[in-house]
């Protein structure tokens, strides 16, 4: 059994100040690391995804290093490291896993082959947020694992969300997930009801007990929840399974959600808030008041209010922070969706999220069908997954490829290097160390304009040109 991790506390502080289009951005701060002599790069491999859809993830083959370095040039830093990547993915609610599972065979294992594995044209996701009992995207009625007291079962979930987490581990026996559920079961809560309403103190033990049940249930099922939070969107109480939670109770639950899963002689790290960038006060409270409590590793962030920058209020703090929610939606003109979303996600999800902090880039449906289903609220707008499933047919969205052009080649365990980059409206980019040694840029073009740029690592660069809305990788070594 390995032990509980110690709280990480890091020191670091990013910095990404907007300027204009063409203005260069000095990195955040970081730890200077020690170097030694090393052979400046000759090439890179480099792939490209453009909003016409023309090109997705199309190798363009090798670009020279040379020692002329353009206009706008992307300047990277080697002595300068910041946080590691955890990972990044999606979630496997029980409206994914069911479209998955209805997939005749062949187009089955050819579309977990390109989600979870790295051969041919997989993108390898290494990071699922797995609900713990029912969200907003079911293949049926609400439930938890516990609707009667001292019943607890995820029999559920072994019919179609289960077969399909192991199947992704199969290919991708490294992939870290987290659980967060959406609601306690209702006998807990304040109304009675999976619906909104509140946790209730009589009921903190209980609900912490069913919390180490359910990692225990998954655990023997063979999926290990390493990481965990308490409440998915503890300020959003609705019509679909939910409940309020203030930071003060978060905390006051942390602590004995703490003490049971050392009880139980679990190591899981415990993540708070998991909520919006627009209320960074909340888990910078919770934080503090069970600062003392070492598996309480950070917070987790979702995309729907505020900015990503605010993730560096915690960073600032010596706090972690993971990313893990974030549903695209169709453009008013639905035509523009692959492009909008391209480029939205790939500046804030990607390049904004980690150069604040961020150690994963979670969205969230794995797969919704053509409606954008099946769930059961909000999503006025059509909600997509990372692929849209279609009776036999699997089309392959944007997400697919924000994600992939992050996945096919960092590695759990990278470490973030300063580079310089322009700002919102401008070439935006985000670099790694792989743990091998191989870098890796990531690149977005959100101006208007095609634009020239070079990349200068150790004193060679390299020139190539982004057309505008579109996503690039780079990767080299020394």
């Amino acid at each position: 059994m390995r032990t509980a991790l110690a709280r990480h506390r890091s020191p670091l502080r990013v910095g990404l100040l907007g300027l204009t289009a063409g203005a260069l951005l000095a990195g955040g701060l970081g730890v200077v690391a020690g170097t030694s002599a090393q052979a400046a790069p000759s090439t890179a491999r480099a792939w490209l995804t453009t909003p016409d859809g023309q090109h997705r993830l199309a190798d363009r083959g090798e670009l020279a290093f040379d020692d002329q370095p353009a206009a706008t040039d992307i300047w990277v830093d080697g002595r300068q490291r910041h946080q590691e990547f955890s990972g990044a993915g999606a979630s496997v609610t029980e409206a994914a896993a069911g479209l998955v599972q209805s997939l005749p065979d062949g187009e089955r294992e050819a579309l977990l082959d390109a989600l979870f594995s790295r051969d041919g044209d997989g993108i390898g996701l290494s990071y699922l947020r797995q609900p713990l009992g029912s969200t907003d995207f079911n293949a049926g009625d609400f439930y938890t694992y516990e609707d009667t007291p001292g019943q607890f079962s995820i029999d559920r979930d072994r019919e179609l969300i289960i077969p399909v987490l192991n199947d992704a581990l199969a290919r991708n026996p490294e992939i870290r997930l987290m659980g967060s559920p959406w609601s306690p079961p209702a006998w807990m809560k304040s109304g009675g009801s999976l619906n909104g309403g509140t946790l209730l103190p009589e009921h903190y033990e209980d609900y912490a007990d069913y919390l180490v049940e359910a990692v225990r249930a998954y655990g023997d099922a063979g999926i290990e929840l390493s990481d965990l939070t308490a409440q998915n969107e503890p300020l959003f109480a609705t019509s679909y399974p939910s409940t309020s939670m203030s930071a003060s109770e978060q905390a006051d639950f942390l602590r004995v959600l703490d003490g049971a899963l050392t009880e139980a002689g679990l190591p899981t790290r415990v993540f708070a808030y998991d909520h919006n960038w627009d209320e960074p006060g909340y888990p910078l409270e919770v934080l503090g008041a069970t600062s003392d409590l070492d598996r309480v590793a950070g917070a987790a962030f979702h995309c729907y209010g505020g900015q990503p920058e605010a993730q560096g209020e915690l960073v600032a703090a010596g706090e972690r922070v993971f990313f893990t929610e974030c549903s695209g939606t169709d453009s008013d003109d639905p035509s523009a969706t692959f492009a909008d979303t391209l480029r939205w996600q790939a500046e804030n999800l990607v390049v904004r999220n980690m150069r604040h902090g961020g150690e994963t880039v979670i969205t969230w449906n794995l797969a919704l069908d053509a409606r954008g289903g099946p769930h059961q609220g909000h999503c006025d707008t059509r909600c997509n997954g990372v692929v849209e499933i279609a009776g036999d047919q699997v089309t392959r969205n944007a997400e697919f490829y924000v994600l992939g052009h992050l996945t096919k080649f960092l590695d759990p365990g990278a470490r973030r290097l300063d580079s310089t980059s322009e700002g919102p409206g401008g070439l935006q980019n985000v670099v790694f160390e792989n743990p091998d040694g191989t870098r890796v840029a990531y690149v977005v073009n959100t101006s208007g304009t095609a634009r020239d740029f070079s990349l200068t690592d150790d004193g060679a660069s390299l020139t190539d040109a982004l057309p505008a809305g579109a996503v690039a990788t780079y990767t080299w070594t020394l």
